[in-house]
């Protein structure tokens, strides 16, 4: 899959619109959903993921605020693919167990 830089140093968007920060596997919609999700400061966000530098994470927060409506569209698109996974998987075997049991 093809990507394009962007003039953000530490961020890189592939061909199908998704942003990455370089160099690891990490979506900028996945900081920026933490943040939206716990309240996250870049601090702690540095914390959650010690493999990034605190100069990434201010490159996804601010691409994030330059590319907001696509970011977040992303968010929501990964969210229904979760849950539609989760639909398809049904009940997992422990939950079962433990709805027999009164335990949920």
């Amino acid at each position: 899959m093809s990507t394009t830089t962007t003039g953000y140093e530490h961020i890189t968007v592939r061909e199908d619109g998704v942003a990455f920060i370089n160099g690891v596997r990490t979506k900028v919609g996945q900081l920026i959903s933490e943040v939206m999700a716990y309240g996250w400061s870049p601090e702690e966000l540095h914390f959650q993921h010690p493999h990034l530098s605190m100069s990434q994470i201010h490159s996804a927060l601010a691409y994030y605020w330059e590319h907001r409506e696509e970011i977040e569209q992303q968010i929501e698109a990964d969210l229904r693919c979760a849950d539609e996974m989760r639909q398809r998987a049904g009940e997992s075997p422990l939950t079962a167990r433990l709805k027999a049991k009164g335990l949920l």
